[in-house]
Formats: C-alpha cells, sequence, structure tokens
C-alpha cells in the first residue's frame, strides 16, 4: 500500500514529462501528485481497491504504481500502471497489471476489468495484449480520445504466481 511517506518519490515519477505523457498529458505538480496519492489512498478505504505502491521484493524503492480505480466517470473497473522511466521494459507493468487483475477476479465481483490509452501508446497497449485484454472501441475518457480494451473474468487465466500484495498500515 501507499503511504503519505511516498510522496517525495511519486513526485520524482508524476514531475517526469515523459511518465506522464500518456497520463494525463503533462507532468505534475507536488500538489497534483499529492492529490494523486490521497487519491489512492482514500480509494482503498472508501472501497477496498486502488492503486498499489510498485517495488522490488525487499526493496522499499518506489518503482511506480498499479492497481485497480473506476474508469473516469463511470462504475467499470480499471487497471491502469505508471512506472518510472528508469524501469521501462522490464515486464513490471505486465507482471503488476496481471496481480491486479488477478486482484480485482478474485476479490471483487467485476465481470470485466477494463483499460484505455492513447491510441499511440504502443507500449501500454502491447501490455493490455499480454494480458489477454482485447480491443473494443475508441471512446472518449479523462478528456480524451482513447482506445478501450477490456477482458472478462471467464477469459483470465488466475495464474498460479506468487504475489507478495502486503498491507503496510
Amino acid at each position: 500500500m501507499f503511504t503519505l511517506e511516498d510522496l517525495d518519490d511519486l513526485f520524482l515519477i508524476r514531475s517526469d514529462p515523459e511518465v506522464m505523457r500518456f497520463i494525463t498529458g503533462v507532468p505534475s505538480s507536488r500538489a497534483q501528485a499529492l492529490a494523486a496519492l490521497t487519491k489512492h489512498l482514500n480509494r482503498w478505504q472508501a472501497h477496498a481497491f486502488g492503486h498499489w505502491a510498485v517495488r522490488f521484493k525487499n526493496n522499499p524503492t518506489l518503482l511506480g504504481w498499479c492497481g485497480l480505480d473506476f474508469l473516469d466517470t463511470t462504475p467499470e473497473i480499471e487497471v491502469g500502471y505508471g512506472l518510472a522511466r528508469s524501469h521501462w521494459g522490464l515486464g513490471i507493468s505486465t507482471e503488476a497489471a496481471r496481480a491486479s487483475l488477478e486482484y480485482g477476479f478474485q476479490h471483487m465481483s467485476p465481470e470485466r476489468i477494463v483499460a484505455v490509452a492513447y491510441p499511440e501508446n504502443a507500449a501500454s497497449r502491447h501490455v493490455m495484449e499480454k494480458l489477454g485484454m482485447k480491443y473494443v472501441k475508441n471512446g472518449s475518457y479523462y478528456g480524451a480520445d482513447l482506445v478501450y480494451y477490456e477482458i472478462s473474468r471467464a477469459d483470465f487465466p488466475v495464474s498460479a504466481y506468487n504475489r507478495i500484495l502486503r498491507d503496510n498500515s
């Protein structure tokens, strides 16, 4: 779980223009990073799901975030992720997103989980496809024209991977 102590590290990641290019389109200010962190913490309190802090096992360094949230202003459940640029291309987003899907299908009741991305965000689309998600449509979410992918409960194979999802509160 995130804690307020993660603010400095989260701000460093979210203030990178390349990291935020396909998330909000602009780097986050410290106040915006705090708002994002507060949203993650509140989502867990209110709904028992949200984004986790992504770290390597036995290492406190924050690599990014991944987890479940509501898709924009809809009741749909979305998997989302973001990583520090230094950790791109290592398969971390795919592994973290797979763990998030597993959590969602094992501990929640959605019939499907969705994901959205900018059409030109080939890396994120590749992650979605590696997860078995299928392109459904283009749509307008978060004030942008995005591609919309989904995976159903029936189509998601819950793996035998052991995940470390700890509540550090």
